[in-house]
């Protein structure tokens, strides 16, 4: 039946893969899900849960280790004429306790963007049942498609039945009255099946009435009904049972029929239909619909869409059609495992989308929702695949600014809907201005439009103030808006998007600590970096912000010369973090305790409304203020944080701890030297390391931090302390998440920082030790796609949800095959290694770009190296390209007036 290999096979170019044995693996999961608000996760034997929000579970909340303890799960059971009862799910006590004999079912996992099959055979009893697992992209309803086949020479009678234990309320009360809120369930018995509506969502800080239907329903593949149902635990496991023997199923006892309600207990979808007769190789079908709807015509509606074999499949062709056609960059390296594996890390971005930074087994923190950070990452790899939303999501997110330069942390419902904070706690992540700038600039650079410079946006406005320093009890803002003065207090401010740029980077610049660096706050991108917030320092992202600021003064420079603008109106009080720039800064930078002044001037000034007020600043000027304040921070770090090792070596600080120490250090023995791999990246990628200092980071960092087998560079050396003046990451075992594991959003961005600096070996190295963890399922024991981290073994942990996917996309496109913007023009200049190429020296690239999509062909016959070819011809559509500096740049107004499909071929020699 099927391959014994236990790896992962790709069977299609649309990264569909097949695996045996699957559920020989823990912690695995899938994800399925639709547009609408379901969300589900689902194990080789059926686990898993399924929700919409974080009140309102459908199947009971799980985090990774109830992957391999619950058995209240999805199951399908079959009871047979000579009493054998069969779990298609693998889960009944018989195949539990032969799990790991030869008495073992044959199992195959097949799955694709948002489906699953699990196909399983009893060759003791010759049945073959195939689960497929689905959500429509339009509606709140889970479709378990059943088959179940008689592979035996003699027919077979057996009863089906379904049991899918309804969880039917909120994650807290896992918890937090487990019993009581069970007390809530109205549960009645429909001819279809089992609905549950209980009366009131439970929440001592406001109970509420409810409204949401939980809904177990089935039909054969005639369109038959259940013949009886079991619609409470103690009614399908029966007293002394469980789910791995339930003694209705067991037993075959009756169950009841439709129009009974049952109230105050859990809830069971059992669901047992008619006995039948499978001659020899014949096969049944039996639809399970597991939801989640408003009312009850949404409810009958659905019954009404999905009750025939028919309506089933065709719904199935869409959902595969249409997540198929969101991932629309497709690779050709001639290594078709890494070409598959691109297109679920393509994937990953959309999943972001859907599931947020939760709701998944390992994603079992926060109640929904992205983060601030997470709204500018994912944005990067959209640019290539949904542009068209981009521009909106961009605007809209700058309404979360504050005028102080912070942020809201926590993004609501609908564009432009922010939150100040999870917990009502004031904490400012230092890091959080950087990224809206480095999506903005991707933007720009592939579209050309600097008019969004111009978008006006209000500013996010609470009871947070002075940086996150103070928070004013006597703040009532119903809007949350930052307001000007006038009597009435109705004026909602408006700045432009350069505007909030300029908040964000200048009021981020005056925030140091001792050393004249930035300090580091509740954390920076690293969240467990949270125990230093009085005398901490981000020295990483200290470079980060000193390569904003040089980009910042770049990027306002080309749109004053294309929309020919001398001079930007700023409001009144910004003025106060530009007055102190001048060419002097260069040769007496600013010191620690007037910056601190200025910002403590500023903030006060900005705590309530803003004035009214405006200046004008010659854009020469602004542009630099910015340079010079770039130029000046550069120096001092690359001056005071370089650490020197031996033999040639040498890296960059990250971070300065509470007690105002130093993070990293050399010492000649070599178990004690510090080293993390953070301050490497943005010294690099925010310009402030020397060529000639990476080389020496990189020599460092393959010496300190690189682990081949467990996916690469790991973000720190081992500290062998609890830092309690720094983080909590100390106090995990070293090896997990943010304490030296090889964090692969940080591992791409190193790839990405030297890919930009043309060393693109050294990249690769990166890329490549990531994928080829990701891939070796012996080791990562993952489905395909990169994972937030790989712990000390080489475990992928955290699937799926990880900005790292935006990342190494990328990278991909922009890097290594070198497809970038330029002010809306696109720039070819390729850094792919000859390894990259197939035999015949071909690798392709196909992908969108400025509405009209590229099928872009590299060829390099004489197999040279990156940084040793050229780009010697290329031709767009047959039409002769002209190449200068071995780049090729084909304007706007040319793509504009090309075909919907376009060919690109470029010779390297």
């Amino acid at each position: 039946m099927v391959n014994s290999t236990g790896k992962i096979e790709f069977i299609d170019d649309m990264g569909s893969f097949k695996i045996s044995k699957a559920e020989d693996t823990s912690y695995l999961y899938f994800p399925i899900a639709g547009e609408k608000g379901l969300k589900s996760s689902i194990t080789p034997n059926l686990g898993g849960d399924s929700m919409i929000d974080q009140e309102t579970f459908l199947l009971e909340p799980v985090s990774v280790e109830n992957l391999h303890n619950n058995k209240n799960t999805r199951n399908f059971w079959l009871y047979m004429d000579n009493g054998d009862v069969w779990s298609v799910a693998g889960t009944s006590a018989e195949q539990e306790s032969n799990k790991y004999t030869s008495l073992q079912d044959d199992s195959l996992v097949t799955a694709g963007f948002m489906w699953h099959k699990a196909l399983r055979a009893n060759y003791k009893s010759k049945i073959l049942a195939e689960v497929t697992s689905f959500v429509p992209v339009d509606c709140n309803v889970e479709v378990m498609s059943v088959t179940i086949k008689n592979i035996s020479s003699k027919a077979k009678t057996i009863v089906p039945i379904a049991a899918i234990p309804i969880y039917g309320r909120s994650a807290d009360n896992l918890r937090d009255h487990r019993n009581v809120t069970s007390m809530l369930h109205q549960i009645t018995t429909l001819k279809e099946g089992v609905i549950v509506k209980p009366t009131m969502s439970f929440d001592e800080k406001g109970h509420r009435l409810n409204e949401k239907i939980y809904y177990v329903l089935g039909f054969d593949n005639n369109e038959n009904i259940p013949e009886s149902f079991f619609p409470t635990v103690d009614s399908f496991i029966g007293e002394g049972g469980s789910f791995l023997k339930p003694r209705s199923v067991y037993r075959q006892e009756p169950g009841c029929g439709a129009g009974i309600k049952i109230c105050g207990k859990e809830a069971v979808g059992g669901l047992k239909f008619e006995k039948i007769t499978l001659p020899k190789n014949a096969e049944a079908t039996y639809t399970v619909l597991i939801g989640v709807a408003e009312n009850m015509d949404e409810l009958n509606a659905v019954i009404d869409r999905f009750n025939s074999i028919k309506g089933m499949e065709e719904e199935f062709d869409l959902v595969r059609d249409y997540w198929k056609n969101k991932v629309n960059v497709d690779f050709y390296t001639g290594d078709k495992a890494f070409d598959e594996f691109m297109r679920w890390v393509s994937f990953q971005p959309f999943l972001r989308r859907v599931y947020g930074c939760s709701f998944l087994p390992y994603h079992d923190y926060g109640r929904g929702g992205r983060g601030w950070r997470d709204l500018w990452q994912d944005c990067l790899s959209l640019l290539f695949m949904e542009p068209d939303d981009v521009r909106k999501m961009i605007v809209a997110n700058f309404g979360g600014v504050r005028i102080d330069g912070t942020n809201a942390t926590i993004i609501g419902e609908g564009l432009g809907n922010f939150i100040a904070d999870r917990n009502g706690i004031a904490r400012v992540w230092m890091d959080h201005a950087y990224w809206p700038f480095k999506t903005l600039d991707l933007y720009i650079k592939q579209s050309g439009d600097y008019q969004i410079l111009e978008e006006c946006v209000p500013y996010f406005k609470d009871a947070i103030v002075h940086r996150g320093n103070l928070v004013d009890k006597e703040f009532e803002n119903i809007d949350n808006k930052q307001y000007i003065s006038d009597k009435r207090k109705t004026t909602v401010y408006k700045g432009t998007i350069l505007e909030h740029l300029l908040v964000q980077n200048l009021c981020a610049f005056y925030e140091v600590g001792e050393h004249n660096t930035l300090r580091l706050r509740g954390a920076d991108w690293n969240d467990a970096l949270d125990m230093a917030s009085e005398n901490g320092e981000s020295v990483a992202f200290s470079y980060a912000y000193a390569g904003n600021l040089r980009e910042l003064a770049k990027m306002i420079e080309e749109y004053a010369k294309i929309y020919d603008v001398k001079s930007i109106t700023l409001f009144k009080e910004l003025k106060k973090l530009l007055d102190h720039i001048s060419v002097d800064t260069l040769n007496k930078p600013i010191g620690v305790s007037t910056k601190k002044n200025i910002l403590k001037k500023y903030s006060e000034m900005v705590e309530g409304n803003l004035s009214g007020h405006f200046f004008d600043i010659e854009v020469h000027e602004l542009v630099s203020k910015l340079s010079i304040m770039a130029e000046q921070f550069t120096k001092l770090l690359r001056d005071q944080e370089w650490i020197t090792g031996d033999s040639g070596q040498g890296w960059f600080n990250s971070y300065y701890d509470n007690s105002k120490n130093r993070a990293e250090y050399y010492d000649e023995d070599d178990t004690k030297t510090r080293m993390m791999l953070t301050g490497q990246v943005f010294a690099i990628m925010g310009g402030v390391a020397t060529d000639e200092q990476i080389g020496k980071i990189v020599s460092s960092a393959d010496r300190y931090l690189y682990k081949e087998k467990i996916g690469g560079y790991r973000l720190n050396t081992d500290f062998k302390e609890i830092k309690n003046d720094l983080g909590r990451m100390f106090g995990f075992a070293y090896g997990e998440k943010e304490n030296g594991a090889v964090f692969s959003h940080m591992s791409v961005m190193y790839a990405k920082a030297l890919y930009e600096r043309g060393f693109a070996k050294e990249g690769f190295k990166s890329l490549n030790s990531l994928y080829n963890a990701s891939m070796d399922f012996s080791t990562s024991h993952i489905y395909p796609g990169i994972p937030e981290y790989f712990d000390i073994t080489g475990r992928g942990k955290y699937p799926y949800l990880t900005g790292a996917a935006s990342w190494y996309l990328l990278t991909m496109i922009t890097e290594v095959f070198g497809i970038k913007g330029e002010a809306g023009n696109m720039l070819i200049s390729p850094a792919l290694l000859k390894k990259q190429f197939d035999k015949e020296g071909i690798a392709r690239i196909s992908l969108n770009f400025a509405g009209k999509h590229f099928n872009i062909t590299y060829e390099n016959k004489t197999f040279k190296e990156s940084g040793e070819y050229k780009i010697i011809e290329a031709r767009l559509n047959e039409n002769e390209l002209a190449i200068k500096d071995s780049k090729l740049i084909i304007y706007r107004k040319v793509i504009d007036e090309l075909d919907a499909d376009n060919n690109i071929f470029v010779a390297l020699g």
